[in-house]
């Protein structure tokens, strides 16, 4: 008895002190006189999902700002990644991952094809190199048909490697309807839409968090700049108050540490961060690609394996890769100060992974090329989480979306996700 009652008062401290808390923000930004402004909607972060859903929103006649820390949009995990319009194949059925990503690769070569964003359908072979991996093979050729993704083919390997000669298998499932995309264009053609209807964009504007007050969200901004001349000092004071109808927190690595920064929201429903980096690197002194399809493995734990894949110039690149790495300050993410070096000893671990399906790989041939890092919220040797997209129905503070968790296959869901927000969230 008496430690239910102690719990019982324990959180009624807790519930006191963060009222309080906001109740001290609040007075304390008052004093400071910090200039408020009054909006229609928010979208926080300037990548591929943020900006779809600014398009979107501005689509239906609202007046979207977006806000993004950097100089221009796109400079965090939409520019780093393989760039692959996937086709659904790898998500359980009914998750958000499956239906937006089957929704949304329609959706997105249909926007292409009628925009002129450069793409390709060049279709994908997973491969089974081993007999063991046979039967993960045709769990993904099971769960891509219950998902709805047409054109599905098991082949023998004999089928799949006279399709492509440089390949090693035994058996391979064949993806028709999955391609690549030159994402670069494709945001700056969706920028471009959305600014037509009306869309504001500010760059190195950095929200910093905010606070619940008259059942309106207040966000915290801060000029990028003044953010790094901070030198890490906390609590940050911002010098804008932006009052919103509704705010869409799409800030992608910094969607976690940013959403624990909103007074008022209960810090309970946030789910863990983990941080997966992967590096990339390319095929050198290749006038002509070995593959012509896409070639992935069987996945890995925090991935999809170190796959190949081509860019629209017929470059070839490897990766991939899986680094888990910690988290960093706030502030740091805030501002994407993330290590996207690639060190060429890594390549190390990249051909004998390649070789099992691709053996003719000479040595010295991989190049180092770029990383990325994959906002995650499932850790090493966990299962995969779905994609987390959280409104007041959820958290209860109105018209706030959480955006958690949009890694993979992000970029082909990006208009389905902009498409459920709007449709989902828009009063």
């Amino acid at each position: 008895m008496w430690l239910k009652q102690t719990v019982q008062s324990l959180k009624r401290t807790a519930a006191i002190s963060k009222a309080q808390a906001i109740k001290n923000l609040s007075t304390q930004i008052k004093k400071e006189n910090v200039p408020t402004e009054k909006l229609d909607c928010v979208v926080i972060g300037a990548g591929v999902v943020g900006i779809a859903i600014a398009r979107e929103l501005a689509s239906k006649g609202r007046e979207v700002l977006v806000l993004d820390c950097a100089t221009t949009f796109g400079t965090g995990t939409s520019s780093r990644n393989s760039e692959v319009i996937h086709a659904g194949i790898y998500y359980p059925n009914n998750s958000l991952k499956a239906i937006f990503c089957v929704r949304g690769r329609e959706l997105l070569y249909k926007y292409c094809y009628e925009h002129g964003v450069p793409y390709k359908q060049t279709g994908k072979l997973i491969v089974a190199t081993g007999p063991l991996e046979i039967p993960k093979l045709n769990e993904l050729m099971h769960r891509g048909t219950q998902n709805g993704v047409d054109g599905l083919k098991m082949l023998k390997g004999f089928e799949a490697m006279k399709m492509e000669p440089e390949l090693q298998c035994k058996e391979a499932l064949l993806s028709p309807v999955s391609g690549i995309v030159d994402s670069h264009s494709l945001m700056l053609s969706l920028v471009g839409e959305a600014e037509n209807n009306g869309t504001t964009f500010s760059y190195n504007s950095t929200v910093i968090g905010g606070h619940l007050e008259g059942n309106f969200l207040h966000l915290h901004v801060l000029e990028s700049k003044d953010l790094e001349n901070s030198k890490g000092e906390d609590p940050l004071h911002p010098e804008l108050i932006l009052v919103p109808k509704l705010v869409v927190n799409s800030a992608g690595l910094a969607s976690l540490a940013l959403a624990k920064r909103f007074h008022g929201l209960d810090n309970g429903i946030i789910p863990p961060g983990y941080f997966a980096r992967g590096c990339y690197f390319t095929l050198s002194s290749t006038k002509v690609p070995p593959f012509e399809h896409l070639i992935y493995p069987i996945p890995e734990d925090g991935g999809l394996g170190v796959h190949v894949t081509l860019d629209l110039d017929g470059q070839v690149k490897f990766g991939p890769d899986v680094e888990w790495i910690d988290g960093t300050d706030d502030i740091s993410s805030f501002l994407n100060k993330y290590d996207y070096s690639v060190s060429a000893s890594r390549a190390e671990r990249f051909y004998p992974e390649i070789r099992k399906y691709y053996p003719n790989l000479k040595d010295g041939s991989l190049e180092p090329g770029y990383a990325g890092i994959r906002p995650k919220i499932s850790g090493p040797r966990q299962s995969p989480v779905d994609f987390v997209i959280q409104g007041e129905d959820i958290h209860g503070v109105p018209g706030l979306v959480n955006l958690f968790g949009i890694e993979s296959p992000g970029l082909t869901a990006s208009m389905a996700i902009a498409e459920h927000v709007a449709a989902r969230f828009l009063k």
